[in-house]
């Protein structure tokens, strides 16, 4: 069953090879069997078995849906009717009286949802852990952190608990996870994948999507995600083709440039390791036929339309939750979306268009951005336990200071396993589009994946 996937277990269902229930029953068991490594905040096991049983019923009937029968899990930032949404902040948390919109299409695609997964405190991090909920580790070497803030949903997938897990990403959430456990992570296209009941979550840095160890799973997935809700603040038209379908296609040749630069700057700080896994990526590319140079985005101040959004953004959630006691660090970033960030909030959205027509202009002559997806390799769990709030932010900005730009602009991008380090910790790199350009990143990531093979590394 594990060697599957998304894709491969929703066949096997659909042709009866085996049932919804022994599949959730396998997915519970893996769950159980690695525990250590803290991925779930909550499973869910009665509910799902539950829901396993109807699914079969519905096979049995000739019902066919995309995900029918298949298990998956959330991250613990997503309402799940029933189920409270601490987000790791501890509170008085009431449960939520309706799916989020994610978890309406799930459903609506017939998955079976198996438990909420581990983050940190209002998604700040790239480590998942916090004081109220515990931490998640790494399945490939529990010492390490899986990344964040959607470390649960990537350990999971990552340990073989289910074949692919939503994430958020709201500054490379989705995708520093991604590179840390080696797998597929999609950043969609801002309006994408709708994040109701937030219209506008963390002013628009934040989107939901999936990751996978396959591009065909991560693809699939997506377009069962996909879809605008009526008072989203970002709505886009539905594709007209399915991304699983741009999994199965040639991508052409195309311009690829390649960029070690940041928006603060060349870092001096990227490791070696890192940076060879990606110049060979580049040289991959180059033998698949594609066009591979070096050129770096121009950013100019484009950290200008984060702060804002995010310290705002933080306030925002914690500012809604009843009793909150947030740890020192979360409340800092907090006040100080209270009294900076929300003044300079419309600021950010009105330098938008500048900001994208800046970085936009690589475009004219190449059609994708490979960068690597952090600088360092996973950090130790607990590397910032104690911490204040200064100290903190700048550890962390110096080891994951490549996916937030993508954030700002709300364009797509895509985390591909680049390789493992000599110590056997994963490393990635991102292949970054254009405005709604998802198909050219998903093609792109599917040719890569059958000439590197990287769904045969696992770490079970």
């Amino acid at each position: 069953m594990d060697d599957l996937g998304l894709v491969g277990q929703a066949a096997a269902l659909a042709e009866g090879a085996f049932s919804s229930r022994e599949l959730v029953e396998h997915s519970l068991r893996r769950i159980e069997e690695r525990e250590d490594l803290g991925a779930f905040r909550v499973v869910l096991a009665e509910s799902a078995l539950a829901e396993a049983e109807r699914a079969d019923r519905r096979l049995a009937a000739g019902e066919r849906l995309p995900l029918l029968g298949v298990p998956v899990a959330i991250k613990d930032d997503t309402d799940l009717a029933g189920e409270t949404t601490p987000f790791a902040v501890r509170g008085r948390h009431r449960p939520a009286a309706e799916d989020a919109e994610q978890v309406r299409r799930l459903r609506a695609a017939g998955a079976v949802i198996v438990g909420k997964t581990t983050t940190c405190e209002i998604g700040l991090w790239p480590f998942s852990e916090s004081a109220g909920f515990g931490c998640a580790r790494n399945p490939w070497n529990p010492e390490y952190t899986p990344g964040g803030s959607s470390g649960g949903s990537a350990a999971a997938v990552a340990a073989g608990m289910v074949a692919a897990a939503v994430g958020s990403d709201g500054a490379g959430s989705i995708r520093i996870p991604s590179a840390w456990t080696g797998l597929v992570g999609i950043k969609p296209q801002r309006g994408r994948v709708s994040g109701f009941p937030r219209r506008d979550p963390f002013n628009g840095l934040t989107v939901w999507g999936p990751i996978a160890r396959s591009v065909e799973d991560a693809a699939l997935l997506l377009d069962v995600l996909s879809g605008s809700h009526p008072e989203d603040a970002h709505r886009l038209d539905p594709v007209r083709t399915p991304f699983a379908t741009a999994a199965g296609r040639e991508p052409g040749r195309l311009r690829i440039a390649v960029s070690f630069r940041t928006a603060f700057g060349v870092s001096g700080r990227l490791d070696p390791e890192i940076r060879a896994a990606v110049e060979r990526l580049a040289r991959r590319l180059t033998e698949l036929g594609h066009k591979v140079f070096p050129a770096d985005p121009d950013y100019g101040p484009i950290v200008l339309g984060l702060v804002p959004r995010g310290t705002a953004g933080v306030a925002e959630w914690l500012d809604s939750m009843p009793e909150a006691e947030p740890e020192p660090r979360t409340e800092a970033e907090a006040m100080i979306g209270r009294v900076v960030g929300r003044r300079l909030l419309p600021l950010a959205r009105r330098m938008d268009p500048y900001l994208r027509g800046r970085v936009g202009r690589i475009f004219r002559y190449a059609d994708v951005v490979l960068t690597p997806t952090t600088a360092r390799l996973p950090l130790r769990v607990g590397a910032f336990d104690g911490m204040g709030y200064q100290r903190t932010q700048s550890g962390v900005a110096a080891a994951c200071p490549y996916a937030w730009t993508w954030n700002v602009l709300g364009w797509p991008g895509v985390n591909v396993p680049a390789g493992l380090s000599e110590s056997g910790l994963p490393i990635g790199a991102q292949l970054l589009g254009h405005d709604s350009d998802e198909a050219t990143l998903i093609s792109l990531a599917a040719q890569l994946e059958a000439a590197e093979g990287w769904t045969e590394r696992r770490a079970f």
